[in-house]
């Protein structure tokens, strides 16, 4: 019994290390999306937090495209479980996981599911009008391509088959667009596809007219960011977690740079668009992060500034969830005829010592300590929300 507990020590202690680097990225993303989806106001707001207009790149776009490599990452972990198991295991696994997150975004979009009335009182939201896609219900679909994908192609066929979505994709935007800007927000193939399928009620207003940069085309390329999350995760498996592989890692992701940089000549870089030279440009950059991660944390064993990134990393997907169902619920609730909870508190508690920009950081940054606060408690109490 001795010998057997004495065994099992290096291969736990091994695996919470190997798993160590993925919670901070996960972490990581998760604190950013929380920072650049609640400021204080949406009129004063740093350029970094911003996301570019149209074409063009941000700090802040690199946020969501991470997220999805985390999911990636995660996966060339715990699909091993799959392999001894019948498809019909795997498949229940995979198309539960992404109806429950697909619902749950939904469920975020609609809620609180009633609004406040002209005359005073409530009444049931317009469900018609209800946004189908969104943050969630992307992160669910790109889960279940990528998932299908390395589960059924294997490493050589899930890269064969991002080459060929890339590629892809870029052809259909340019033949199927309006000329002769076919990467246009009018004219563009993405939206042309998802009026195919969705009215324009349902799709985001936040560019002035209906368009979805949460689509259903657009969400292929996606997909690719979470598979090359996988394929990065296998390959750093096989290599170990060494300063050789951090090299290894640090110039593979440079060189998907510079391909997206070169692509993005004759394809802008576009995350509204989600483009191809988008897809490597966000991939190459998060390995890079990812390297840096590793170096400190394998490499250098310099860890106690990771433990602030894992509480978030533990229970990544529930308190995104959180951040959106707590400002919403303060954003719901009136202080007077004229003001909101969320409005009355910056106001109060932020614009009275600051202003512009910083202050809209200030509101951005407590609120994510809020939630730090909530994912630590968990943590603390092993409270980890899984779907």
């Amino acid at each position: 019994m001795a010998n057997a507990v004495a065994a099992s020590e290096p291969l736990t202690r091994k695996k919470s290390e190997r798993y160590l680097s993925l919670d901070v990225l996960r972490g990581l993303t998760v604190a950013l999306m929380v920072i650049v989806n609640t400021p204080g106001s949406w009129s004063t707001i740093y350029a970094p937090l911003r996301h570019a207009p149209w074409h063009g790149f941000t700090v802040t776009d690199l946020v969501f495209p991470a997220f999805l490599f985390a999911v990636g990452n995660a996966m060339s972990f715990s699909m091993r479980k799959f392999e001894l198991q019948p498809d019909s295991v795997f498949l229940a696994k995979v198309f539960k996981r992404t109806a429950i997150i697909f619902l749950i975004g939904l469920g975020l979009r609609a809620f609180p599911f009633v609004a406040h009335a002209e005359g005073g009182g409530l009444e049931m939201i317009d469900w018609s009008g209800i946004r189908i896609m969104g943050v969630l219900q992307r992160i669910a679909l790109a889960y279940l391509i990528g998932s299908l994908v390395v589960h059924y192609f294997k490493v050589k066929g899930a890269i064969i088959f991002s080459a060929v979505v890339l590629l892809g994709y870029w052809a259909v935007l340019y033949f199927f667009g309006d000329q002769p800007d076919p990467y246009s927000l009018e004219g563009n193939a993405a939206l042309k596809f998802d009026l195919l399928f969705f009215s324009p009620e349902v799709l985001y207003k936040g560019y002035g007219i209906p368009f979805d940069p949460e689509g259903l085309l657009s969400t292929l390329p996606a997909a690719v960011n979470v598979i090359a999350g996988y394929l990065v995760g296998m390959a750093i498996q096989k290599l170990g977690n060494s300063l050789s592989t951090v090299s290894k890692l640090s110039i593979a992701g440079a060189s998907v740079i510079a391909v997206a940089l070169l692509w993005d000549l004759v394809f802008p870089i576009n995350k509204a668009l989600w483009t191809s030279s988008y897809t490597l440009h966000t991939v190459g950059l998060v390995m890079l992060v990812l390297a840096a991660i590793m170096l400190l944390i394998e490499v250098l064993k310099v860890r106690k500034w990771a433990y602030f990134f894992e509480v978030f990393g533990r229970n990544p997907l529930f308190i995104y969830a959180m951040s959106i169902l707590i400002i919403k619920t303060l954003s719901f609730i009136k202080v007077d005829e004229e003001t909101r909870l969320s409005r009355w508190i910056y106001q109060n508690w932020f614009l009275s010592w600051g202003e512009g920009e910083f202050a809209s950081l200030m509101f951005a940054l407590a609120y994510m300590l809020v939630l730090w606060l909530m994912g630590y408690l968990m943590d603390r109490n092993r409270i980890y929300v899984k779907v």
